[in-house]
């Protein structure tokens, strides 16, 4: 186990493991998807995108993917992590995929100065 995980509870530290292996699984346009709901999440009144309302638009629409059940319960965990649980997915994320966390603070900082 490794040091970091000490400070973290059970439950947030197991749902960091299911995110991190559904990323892997993940292909690039599901991995795309997620880039734009973590900006969404770490930038919420700067780049909250049409696609998430346009989602719950969706009247008539087929049973949700297994991706979008994956990113439903993300969302979920997500909102119920603390800031220290949530640095914490970042620097596994970025352990995992360097250059992807790369992009998402790429993304990050050209939302600086814009309303």
């Amino acid at each position: 186990m490794m040091a970091t995980e000490n400070f973290l509870s059970y439950i947030p530290l197991q749902e960091m493991r299911c995110v991190l292996h559904w990323f892997s699984d993940w292909s690039e346009s599901q991995r795309s998807r997620f880039l734009q709901d973590l900006l969404c999440k770490a930038v919420p009144g700067k780049l909250c995108l049409l696609l998430d309302g346009l989602g719950s638009l969706q009247l008539s629409a087929p049973p949700p993917s297994l991706f979008q059940c994956q990113l439903r319960l993300w969302d979920q965990w997500f909102q119920g992590w603390d800031e220290d649980e949530r640095n914490q997915f970042l620097h596994r994320l970025e352990e995992q995929d360097a250059d992807f966390v790369a992009k998402f603070y790429e993304e990050v900082s050209r939302t600086a100065g814009k309303d």
